[in-house]
């Protein structure tokens, strides 16, 4: 028997089936489907993104044979990239902010990852879990993933998941949502879908307490009033898989309900006959120490 026909777990990452979200269709009347991004080998659609940039890396020659990866982030492409990394033969550092909710933490940590737990800055501050990961690259030798500004990362959903929704709605998919963590999935998405069809409605749901609807909508980031807790989505800044990236419609949405049949969570324009085919992302949430349930949410 040939062993040659069988892939490790880094070779498991995508092809997820598209879910119909029964009540949310039947509210609406639209065709509202959840691509069950829960079905990656680390329970998110980050596994994509980790794939895309390790092996992007790997074909360009700048990550070697047990090179160790370094990245700042909020957990989930932390997952992937200790998943596929070790799949692949790398060690995996992940630098993560200390608010982050500890079973994520542990998680890492029992799938092999070397975690550093650091203060929550913001962005403009040097001591950010962005920047001190790029700085352990730099000082190390290390590979730094760099999910944000990596635009290997949108790169593999305009490979994998773009194609993957095309191809399972056979071309009548009319709308894709995503929020936006990074930017990688509804960018590479987008620039997919568009490709296929222009008419294709493309729409970022934006948690309170981010600037992403401000950019989408105003052309700036000023507007990020507001608050949200679940973790990973919510972006302030214009990072590199957004760049030139437009979008049809963004929405301002209250982060605390979950994607569920509550009509309040769903936008009024999806309501209307243009969104007949609407396809979200769908992945379990991790929500901060102090929210005790797991909700369906739209990821980026």
């Amino acid at each position: 028997m040939s062993i040659s026909r069988y892939q490790g777990i880094d070779g498991q990452v995508g092809n997820t089936p598209l879910i119909r979200l029964r009540r949310l269709s039947e509210m609406t009347g639209c065709e509202i489907l959840g691509k069950a991004e829960f079905m990656n080998p680390g329970g998110s659609v980050k596994d994509r993104a980790a794939y895309g940039i390790i092996t992007d890396a790997e074909q360009q020659g700048l990550l070697k044979p047990g090179a160790t990866i370094v990245e700042g982030t909020a957990g989930n492409t932390g997952i992937g990239l200790a998943i596929i990394g070790r799949a692949r033969g790398h060690q995996t550092v992940i630098v993560i902010p200390e608010t982050q909710s500890p079973e994520k933490i542990s998680l890492l940590r029992t799938l092999g990852a070397e975690v550093i737990p650091v203060p929550e800055k913001p962005y403009r501050d040097p001591e950010n879990y962005n920047h001190i990961a790029r700085r352990m690259a730099e000082e190390r030798g290390w590979f730094w993933a760099n999910q944000f500004d990596n635009t290997s990362n949108r790169q593999a959903h305009y490979r994998s998941t773009g194609p993957e929704i095309w191809g399972q709605t056979k071309g009548q998919a009319t709308a894709f949502v995503a929020s936006v963590g990074t930017g990688g999935t509804l960018a590479g998405v987008t620039l997919y879908l568009k490709e296929q069809n222009t008419n294709v409605a493309a729409v970022c749901a934006d948690p309170y307490g981010a600037a992403m609807w401000s950019w989408f909508t105003n052309g700036n980031t000023d507007t990020n009033d507001g608050d949200s807790f679940a973790e990973g989505i919510g972006q302030g800044r214009v990072t590199k898989n957004i760049e030139g990236i437009t979008v049809d419609k963004a929405y301002r949405i209250d982060d605390r309900l979950p994607a569920s049949a509550r009509r309040r969570s769903v936008p009024r324009s999806f309501q209307r006959h243009q969104y007949r085919r609407c396809c979200p992302l769908c992945e379990g949430t991790w929500p901060r120490p102090d929210h005790r349930h797991y909700s369906l949410r739209l990821r980026a």
